[in-house]
């Protein structure tokens, strides 16, 4: 088993020292004019390289007014916990088409690939997008999908377009992010409630950040 740390305590450091904090609740916006969530705070590259440094010593952050001008984050290897029911992300690289690649919070542990993912920040967007360990795709959404299975999220590309790019948020109060999908503008939520094939299934389908269904822990993978 990989051994996964928690990067709560330091990402809130770099948070409060950086320029990414917003100045009042609700007031902030990405690059592209579309408005990052109250009580909650964009990661950019900086904080996602700080997420991927985290060790049990919490970091030290940047200085504080740093240049929001900065290299390309180094790709960070993360785990992704599902809040609502502390189950690990991982990809079913197994199942049958058209859902081969699912991405389901159904692992009690991260014991492999299957439940670590390559996130790669990228500037002129300000988004991250996820490669799956267990079959090196990219996670795409599935807006043509229909019924259950609309708007899934599916380790399938080869390659980063609208379809596969999300803005990563954090909050500190509740220590905890949040996925949005730039393809249709909807938050990534663990389907709890789903039976069968696709339980614990997520898709980007909430207009809001309603509660644990969009919240989920990240964990820094060692090699």
């Amino acid at each position: 088993m990989r051994r996964i740390t928690s990067v709560f305590l330091s990402l809130s450091a770099l948070l409060a020292a950086s320029a990414l904090a917003a100045p009042v609740a609700g007031a902030a916006a990405h690059a592209d004019g579309s408005a990052v969530p109250g009580g909650w705070v964009a990661v950019d590259s900086a904080g996602l390289q700080h997420i991927g440094d985290s060790a049990d010593t919490p970091q030290a952050p940047p200085a504080a007014g740093r240049s929001a001008s900065v290299p390309a984050a180094e790709p960070e290897l993360l785990a992704l916990q599902s809040a609502r029911n502390e189950k690990f992300v991982a990809t079913e690289a197994n199942y049958a088409a058209p859902n081969t690649g699912a991405l389901r919070a159904r692992s009690a542990q991260v014991g492999g690939g299957w439940e670590g993912f390559v996130f790669e920040f990228d500037e002129a967007t300000e988004t991250v997008s996820l490669k799956s360990l267990a079959n090196d795709r990219y996670v795409a959404v599935e807006k043509n999908y229909t019924g259950n299975a609309q708007n899934i999220l599916r380790a399938r590309s080869t390659s980063v377009g609208g379809w596969e790019r999300f803005f990563l948020y954090y909050n500190e109060s509740l220590d905890r992010f949040a996925l949005q999908s730039t393809l249709n503008g909807l938050f990534v939520a663990m389907e709890n409630s789903y039976t069968g094939s696709l339980q614990y299934a997520l898709r980007a389908r909430s207009a809001e950040i309603t509660g644990s269904w969009e919240e989920f822990t990240l964990y820094s993978l060692d090699a």
